[in-house]
């Protein structure tokens, strides 16, 4: 399903560095504090690498798990940094990478792919250098794919269940996201389970586009969990939380 651009400057006034994380961090920071100060590295394969925040297990030991976080579109590694402590997994490191594409219009800000063209251009790109970045991670965290949890919001959303759905993760979260198109059932035996999270009020990727995903997975044998809230393009606290608990029944 072809998602088209609308709103585009509200888009990215609400992608870039907003996405009502201020609102969220004011609920959530006395929640928990980072274990150490985010730093920027590029674990994974130095060849295959994508900038990234990394976020060491808040319990201080190794990691039992990653979460890997993509941001939106004209958004960058720094906007879901924000979303590691409020989500109370100690033992799990946390990754957000940068897309690798600057966004034509906003300073600092990054893209998967252009909205803007008829055939995403930089997709393909954006997808194989993430599926080679994902799978080097195991040697630098020694966390196997199969206690990988992969997230995104709006097109890092998007990107969760394009390139989740070919890898054998954990778990997939898509917030606010889409499908790029259905996904080829005879490729795989089968897939990770897949939470998606929409507003109803959604003005920039219609919540019509979630609910085409939960249909389209659901008919594929998909495990999905969906669930719509009275919200805009944004991430709430009950969001997170609904995430939370999605995790730890996994």
């Amino acid at each position: 399903m072809q998602i088209k651009v609308l709103a585009r400057r509200q888009f990215i006034l609400q992608s870039c560095a907003t996405l009502g994380t201020a609102l969220l961090l004011k609920a959530c920071q006395n929640r928990s504090t980072f274990a150490t100060d985010p730093e920027t590295s590029d674990l994974g394969d130095r060849a295959l690498s994508l900038e990234s925040i990394n976020i060491p297990a808040a319990n201080g030991k190794a990691p039992t798990h990653l979460m890997v976080w993509l941001h939106g579109w004209g958004a960058n590694s720094q906007d879901l940094a924000p979303l590691a402590p409020a989500m109370n997994l100690p033992d799990y490191q946390f990754l957000f990478p940068n897309a690798p594409f600057p966004h034509p219009s906003v300073p600092g800000g990054k893209m998967w792919y252009d909205l803007e063209t008829q055939d995403y251009q930089g997709l393909a790109e954006s997808r194989q250098q993430l599926v080679d970045w994902l799978k080097s991670l195991e040697g630098s965290t020694g966390v196997p794919l199969s206690r990988t949890i992969l997230s995104g919001f709006s097109q890092g959303g998007a990107m969760t269940l394009d390139v989740g759905l070919t890898l054998p993760v954990a778990a997939i979260v898509s917030l606010s996201g889409y499908l790029h198109s259905k996904p080829d059932s005879t490729a795989h035996n089968s897939f990770p389970p897949v939470l998606l999270v929409h507003g109803k009020q959604d003005l920039v990727v219609p919540v019509a586009a979630a609910q085409n995903a939960r249909d389209s997975l659901t008919a594929l044998g998909v495990a999905v969990k969906y669930q719509e809230f009275n919200m805009g393009h944004e991430i709430l606290p009950d969001v997170l939380t609904l995430v939370h608990s999605f995790i730890i029944q996994l």
